[in-house]
């Protein structure tokens, strides 16, 4: 049972790094072009949207405005330039407002 878990440990971790590793070896010394580096810097805001959308829509499945009413908050945060924990705490307020009014 314990080797079991080991192992599993084990391919797990390879199963984590390799993908990391892979580009760092097979890309070493090699400049790609540019519209693919256009396309890979964007790569993590379409992911965090794609993450995030879902959850604003389906937070709470009888009130959809409770989701929309926390993004607007973080949204508008964000947009003024405030940092990250200001954007989080802002939007939970809004909420535990919202919340408590309704």
């Amino acid at each position: 049972m314990k080797s079991e878990i080991l192992w599993m440990i084990i391919g797990m971790g390879l199963v984590t790094y390799i993908p990391r590793m892979l580009p760092f070896v097979l890309f070493k010394g090699m400049e790609l072009p540019p519209f693919i580096q256009g396309v890979l810097k964007n790569v993590p805001y379409a992911t965090l949207g794609a993450l995030i959308f879902p959850a604003i829509i389906f937070i709470q499945k009888d009130d959809i405005w409770y989701g929309i009413a926390g993004a607007v908050a973080a949204f508008a945060a964000a947009f003024l330039g405030a940092n990250v924990i200001v954007v989080v705490l802002g939007s939970i307020t809004v909420l535990a407002v919202y919340s408590f009014f309704l």
